[in-house]
This record gives C-alpha cells, structure tokens and sequence, in this order.
C-alpha cells in the first residue's frame, strides 16, 4: 500500500483487507491502513465465517477527502463486512470528495458486503466508487443504500450533488456497471421515470441467483407501503432496486431479502451482525 500524503484541510485513508480459509475458519490473515480507516477484531457468531466491521473514526467525509478500501478474499474463505453507523457526506463547500471500494473474491470464496447507509448532506459533492471483480464460482451478496438530504431534519438536498457507479465483474467481464448522478433540482429527482419523489434509494446485487430466488422474493414485497422494491435477474445475478423516504426501512428491507437470498447464494442460513442490533 502506498501511502498518500496528507493536507491539512483533508483526509486521505486507506484500507486494505486480506482474508484466508484456514481449516474450517475464515481469518483475517493481514490488514493494513493508512489513516482513519480501521477495523475491530473479527466476530465468529456463526461457525467459520468471519464477521468485520469497518470504522472510519471521523465520523464523516468533508470537501476533499479521499478514501479507498481493498478487500481480498481468497479460495474458500467466506466473509462478512459491515459498518457500525451511517456514512456521512458533509457540506463540501465545492469540493469533491470519493470513496473508493475495490472487492476481490478469489474461486469458491464468498463475500457479504452489507455497509450501513450512506447520508449525503445539503451542499456536498461526493463520488462514491465500488467495483467488484469475482473468479469462477465466486459467490457475492451486496448492497449500496443513499439518503440525499435529512428531511426528518427539515435539511433537504437542495444543493450539491452525488455520483455513484457499482461495477461487477467476473474473470474480467462486466456483468453489472450501473452509474448514477444525482443532483439538487435536477428533474430526476421528483419524475416518475427517475426517484419519484423518494429521498432514499438503494441497490442490492447477488450472485449466483436463479428463477426461484426472484419468486421468492417478488412475493415477500408483493405487497410495499410507503417505498418501492423490484427484483430482476440478469442472467445469474439477481438485482434489486429501491426507493423510500427512509434509511432505516431500506435497511430492515434488505435485511429482510439477504435472509431471503442467503441460504440460495451463501449455502447457509442467515446470522444478522450483532452491530445490527445495537
């Protein structure tokens, strides 16, 4: 890791995560970080599969910092990754910030990448990258949440602006790139062809998925009050959308549909992080 240099009026972070299978338990075999990014010690509430939560102690991200976090996962090894609070994306007076998300699962390997939501603040200008590069036989569960404003605060995002791009691979090949700009006054932001309205929108992607796995869930939320939640496949990867006023119902949904997708993707039933419940 190449550390980068630090200014006075931004941070710079890095964080860099490597995971083994050893015997029947997945470790966290090295960690390196640059910065405010760091992790607590791994969780085993589940047999083998190794629970870590990602903490960036700031609190926040203002106008000018930048963050990139790199996970590797290698042959076997299965690992959940979470985060303990909401990101917050703060004023940035103009200036851009970036989070930058790199995931590599290695043949055979599974990865759950399930952060809290990320909350973009009135006046920020934020990107936020996350790319993820799969092997043969690789299994991936994730999700992405944002919440453009604070409107339970009366602080709506009135200004500023967020641009988002998820990009799934495997051996190579694109089989996600999904890129998003949201900003203040734009027309997307109230039409009915864009966010209707909503505040909060959220993608989840897994894979491998099948046919059932979308029967299953479009009967789960046959029935949505107060927020939007759709599911398709595209080819093995099952892609599910959703629009709400609230960062805590996308959550308790998604949470809802990985009990759903897990057993299917992950071969094992669902253990919530005890972070969640807290």
């Amino acid at each position: 890791m190449t550390a980068i240099a630090q200014t006075n009026d931004n941070w710079q972070a890095q964080l860099e995560l490597l995971y083994q299978q050893r015997g029947a338990t997945t470790v966290l075999a090295q960690r390196r970080h640059y910065g405010p990014l760091l992790v607590q010690r791994p969780f085993y509430p589940e047999q083998g599969v190794c629970h870590t939560y990602i903490i960036h102690p700031p609190g926040g991200v203002v106008g000018g910092d930048q963050l990139q976090i790199d996970v590797h996962v290698q042959e076997h090894a299965h690992v959940l990754l979470t985060t303990p609070a909401s990101g917050k994306f703060y004023n940035s007076h103009a200036r851009r910030s970036q989070l930058q998300q790199n995931l590599h699962v290695a043949r055979d390997a599974t990865l759950e990448w399930l952060p809290q939501d990320n909350i973009f603040f009135e006046g920020s200008h934020a990107a936020l990258i996350t790319a993820i590069e799969l092997a043969d036989n690789a299994r991936f569960i994730g999700w992405e949440v944002s919440c453009l404003g604070r409107p339970c605060s009366g602080a709506l995002f009135d200004s500023g602006d967020c641009q988002q791009k998820l990009l799934l691979l495997r051996n190579g090949m694109p089989l996600v790139i999904d890129n998003t700009r949201l900003r203040a006054g734009h027309d997307v932001l109230a039409a009915t062809w864009g966010l209707r309205g909503y505040t909060v929108t959220g993608t989840l992607v897994a894979t491998p998925a099948s046919d059932t796995l979308v029967e299953l869930l479009r009967a789960e939320f046959a029935q949505c009050e107060g927020f939007v939640f759709t599911v398709t496949l595209i080819n093995d990867v099952l892609l599910c959308r959703f629009l709400g006023q609230h960062g805590e119902t996308a959550r308790l949904v998604f949470e809802q549909a990985w009990k759903i997708i897990r057993p299917h993707v992950a071969g094992v039933q669902a253990c919530s992080p005890r972070i969640w419940k807290t």
